[in-house]
């Protein structure tokens, strides 16, 4: 989805890029019946609300990032998401913070910094743009978001998850997408394609799993995502992260994967 968007953002501004993912994300609720009422059956209206809004707002400023910094490092930044949702969990879910996440959460925070902010050239080092700092925005909407999705799962089902996160995505995307549209081309529809499929089948399965997998497993799994798009925009994009950067990602992400090993690691109510 990541990298599709990337290609995408050589014509299209990221709001419009958000913007398409969402419409094709509210296809399958205008098109089955039977889905469109599994969505309207919900009991958590506050959890909804904070999901959609919180994953929309983050959604938009990950599209923007990526528009205009490489996409792996929008992507690091972005999924560093479950370090913010452990202070949202004790606002949403009640949950106590265990003092021992201090070590890894300062670990994934050095990282960070090293990662967006050490590209620049000798004398040129750690200079954040407004497009680092709105990956790192995003991070912490989506770590929002995470925590009210965990708490949402427990008594609401996928689709209802899935269309709060469509409807207040389309909300907060819109606007943006109209003051800055541009006419797609017959390419530029593909593109825009795969990044909404990528959503529809990437949010479905995420939201699925949180009731069945560990935090842990889940947190782990999530960070390959970081890999592959480094991975792809590096091979096909040639973005190469500076050696600092290099450093700030192993940090960040193995600062993300210890704060699954430091929380409670149990399964969602089944």
């Amino acid at each position: 989805m990541a990298f599709s968007a990337k290609l995408a953002a050589a014509r299209l501004p990221g709001s419009e890029i958000a913007f398409a993912r969402f419409v094709v994300m509210l296809i399958p609720l205008l098109l089955v019946p039977g889905l469109r009422r599994r969505a309207l059956l919900f009991y958590r209206r506050d959890l909804l609300f904070y999901r959609g809004l919180f994953g929309g707002l983050a959604v938009l400023l990950y599209f923007v990032a990526i528009a205009h910094i490489p996409v792996g490092l929008a992507t690091l930044l972005n999924y560093t998401s479950p370090i913010w949702s452990v202070l949202f969990a004790s606002l949403f879910l009640g949950e106590r913070a265990n003092p021992r996440l201090f070590l890894p959460l300062t670990a994934a925070l050095i990282g960070m910094a090293l990662a967006a902010g050490a590209g620049g050239s000798a004398g040129h080092r750690f200079h954040f743009t407004i497009w680092e700092l709105a990956a790192i925005g995003s991070s912490i909407l989506a770590g929002a978001a995470l925590a009210a999705l965990r708490g949402a799962r427990r008594t609401e089902s996928s689709w209802a998850i899935y269309a709060s996160f469509t409807l207040f995505g389309l909300l907060a995307t819109g606007p943006f997408a109209l003051a800055s549209f541009k006419m797609p081309s017959a390419l530029d529809v593909v593109l825009l394609l795969c990044v909404g499929g990528g959503a529809v089948a990437g949010q479905l399965l995420m939201t699925f799993a949180y009731r069945w997998v560990t935090n842990l497993q889940g947190g782990i799994m999530m960070q390959l995502t970081v890999a592959i798009t480094m991975g792809l925009g590096a091979l096909f994009l040639g973005e190469r992260l500076t050696a600092l950067q290099l450093v700030g990602a192993v940090l960040t992400l193995g600062g993300v994967i210890g704060t699954f090993f430091v929380r409670p690691s149990r399964r969602a109510v089944t």
